[in-house]
């Protein structure tokens, strides 16, 4: 007998009911109707599932209202059947945002729900298998940094007024409290290539600086150009690892603390931003052969995406509330 695809009656419902209440097995319901023991068992743990208002089991009259009502639901994707929807979406993707991201600003931007991250991944992915490449829309997710050893070579032990981490004020950890920052170096193929990369722990408010390269003076330079234009609840501490770019780091204008050796995950925040810069610049970058003002734009477009972690708003927005906030108790 060759295998049968017509969707179950509301007759043969009843039997299932029958039988499944008499015991029997998922073979035996099986033969009895003609129908493959994986129907029954599809069937049963699909329609008979308890939800927030079902407890009772399976039903076969709820069973069938359920069958009918799925085949009232419109066929494809919600992208597929609303393009203008589909396309604000792909124009969020192509700023570089997520799904989550996406889905999450266009609830904040219209008080509802209007799609689902979860959809978007679906249909990016169903896309991919018809040969439309709309998962290079994605951000890259990376197994692993691929840092080897330890950068900048300075034993912890040497670092001139090292203070570590555990000194930080606990305010800093929770990220309630503006004003705390981290700091590192974001390295190319090319090793005159460099950039100095700065974020604020509560806005994720993020800061792109090219530097000529990786001494202890530059660094020092180029963070004090950047604070010494904040106010000083603006500037409450620095983290930083312990590479020797951070050697003078006792001469900025505010508290710096130290990871332990070989502990990016300490600084998290700035490990995370460098990863999601990777999408703009990957590590095979030449910085020379960017169009000029290209690293501004990207550092400005990572500003304006919204973030989960932010209730969909974005760095900007949050760092120009503590901006305001800060102007009023100064």
């Amino acid at each position: 007998m060759g295998k049968r695809y017509a969707q179950l009656q509301a007759c043969e419902r009843l039997v299932i009911d029958r039988l499944n209440s008499d015991g029997r097995s998922l073979r035996e319901i099986g033969r009895t109707l003609a129908r493959a023991p994986s129907t029954i068992s599809r069937e049963l743990k699909r329609n008979g599932r308890s939800t927030k208002v079902w407890f009772s089991g399976y039903d076969p009259a709820r069973a069938q209202g359920l069958a009918e009502r799925r085949q009232r639901r419109p066929l494809g994707h919600k992208l597929a059947r609303q393009p203008a929807l589909w396309a604000v979406v792909r124009d969020h993707l192509a700023m570089g945002r997520s799904p989550e991201q996406i889905a999450g600003r266009l609830t904040l931007e219209q008080a509802r729900t209007v799609i689902s991250h979860e959809s978007i991944y679906r249909y990016i992915y169903h896309q991919v298998a018809q040969k439309n490449w709309l998962h290079r829309y994605l951000r890259r997710a990376k197994s692993r940094r691929g840092r080897l050893g330890k950068r900048g070579g300075s034993p912890a032990s040497l670092m001139k007024h090292r203070r570590p981490l555990t000194e930080r004020p606990a305010a800093a950890a929770d990220r309630r409290q503006s004003g705390h920052w981290e700091a590192d170096l974001m390295l190319f193929r090319q090793s005159s290539d460099i950039l100095l990369i700065v974020h604020e722990r509560t806005s994720r408010l993020t800061k792109i600086i090219r530097q000529p390269n990786r001494s202890a003076a530059t660094t020092r330079d180029s963070l004090a150009r950047l604070f010494d234009a904040m106010p000083a609840n603006l500037r409450r501490t620095l983290t930083i690892d312990n590479g020797t770019e951070n050697a003078l780091h006792y001469e900025l204008p505010m508290a710096t603390f130290f990871c332990d050796v070989r502990a990016p995950w300490q600084k998290g925040g700035i490990e995370n931003a460098i990863g999601r810069l990777r999408r703009f610049l990957p590590r095979r970058t030449k910085l020379d052969e960017l169009d000029h003002g290209a690293i501004e734009k990207i550092n400005r477009t990572y500003n304006e995406t919204p973030r989960k972690c932010l209730g969909y708003r974005t760095p900007n927005e949050v760092f120009s509330d503590i901006i305001k906030r800060v102007a009023l108790e100064t």
